[in-house]
């Protein structure tokens, strides 16, 4: 049976949403749980929930990612650019589906209370999987779509769990469809999981190098005496991360990769002056940045460095060197492109002196 969407959401919007809320409320649900260490090649797999039902569609992360599969350290130089708060993913075959949502569909209509709209979007969503009930782009599905076990999986909503407004965590909140294998979702469901949304999961989870300005003279320099400062090529380079998702009769993946364009200088006072003067500086053609100080160079500018022109008296300047890193991502079946520019900085304490005269 097919039936308009606003015939069969005739209930209320906030039955329906009640009736969502609880019945997928278990954190097993479609859910992201990646377990990784910096640099690893850490793989997940898909594994039982209390409920003895597989759960298939875990993000893997690999490559230089937080651990535990906590956000990174890169800080978009986008700010109105963000990772998805959420998207639809690979959740459960047929029978497994069944078995999951008739046990939630019948807990809830026995619950105390749940009649009036709540019961009837309960009784909606039951017939949805069990009688073919649909509407308009949303066919129902007969007995769960057991008959079709094997050659596919329902898909469910996914929350970010680094994503830190609930009301964007949660608003993947359309019912859980089906895909068969080697197909595409249906167009209407655009955040379903692309090479390009694992590409903003691995930025999202990048994990940049700990990255200190080598600094000549260093920890204490004097007043108006040049600062040089130099990143080594050995000491940064190229960082990768990559996400990656897989089940039976499906498989994504994309890698991210960043790549250090600059060093942005910032010396903690106004009292001071940088080279060159907008205190950034620019990769060399070898891939270092900057120039590391020698003897005899005392009497010239440095290419990358900072002259502070005031002591810092009994304290310190902190000292800010960021750097941006330019970052691009290539995935399955060719597919790549850009991703806004990430910054990481690190934080030094340098005490500048006075140059103390002597009088004979």
């Amino acid at each position: 049976m097919i039936r308009s969407r606003r015939t069969a959401l005739s209930t209320g919007a906030a039955a329906l949403t009640l009736a969502l809320g609880v019945a997928f409320a278990e954190p097993a649900y479609a859910g992201e749980q990646p377990s990784n260490t910096q640099g690893s090649n850490t793989e997940q797999s898909g594994g039982n929930d209390e409920t003895g039902i597989y759960a298939a569609a875990r993000i893997q992360y690999s490559g230089s990612v937080a651990k535990n599969g906590g956000a990174g350290n890169v800080t978009s130089a986008d700010v109105n650019w963000t990772p998805p708060p959420c998207w639809y993913a690979p959740y459960l075959g047929a029978k497994d589906f069944k078995k999951k949502m008739s046990k939630d569909i019948e807990g809830q209509m026995n619950a105390p209370g749940m009649g009036g709209h709540a019961g009837a979007a309960l009784n909606e969503l039951q017939r949805h999987y069990e009688d073919d009930y649909g509407w308009t782009d949303t066919p129902g599905y007969k007995d769960y779509n057991v008959e079709k076990d094997g050659e596919g999986m329902f898909w469910a909503g996914v929350e970010n769990p680094n994503e830190p407004d609930l009301l964007k965590r949660s608003s993947c909140t359309d019912l859980p469809f089906w895909v068969d294998n080697g197909e595409a979702p249906p167009p209407q469901y655009e955040e379903a999981i692309t090479p390009e949304i694992l590409a903003a999961l691995a930025y999202q989870h990048m994990q940049l190098p700990d990255t200190e300005v080598s600094l000549k003279p260093e920890g204490t320099t004097k007043v108006n005496l040049p600062t040089w400062a130099w990143l080594d090529k050995a000491v940064f380079d190229e960082v990768q991360a990559t996400a990656s998702i897989a089940v039976p009769g499906f498989a994504l993946q994309a890698t991210t990769t960043a790549k250090p364009v600059s060093l942005k200088l910032e010396p903690g006072t106004d009292d001071a002056e940088t080279y060159p003067a907008s205190g950034e500086c620019t990769i060399n053609a070898d891939g270092s940045i900057g120039e590391p100080y020698a003897k005899g160079k005392a009497d010239r500018t440095p290419p990358c460095g900072i002259t502070y022109l005031r002591s810092s008296g009994n304290g310190t300047y902190n000292l800010q060197a960021t750097i941006t890193w330019e970052i691009a991502w290539t995935g399955t079946g060719g597919a790549g492109g850009d991703l806004p520019d990430g910054t990481f900085g690190n934080d030094q304490d340098v005490t500048v002196q006075e140059i103390q005269a002597i009088n004979r």
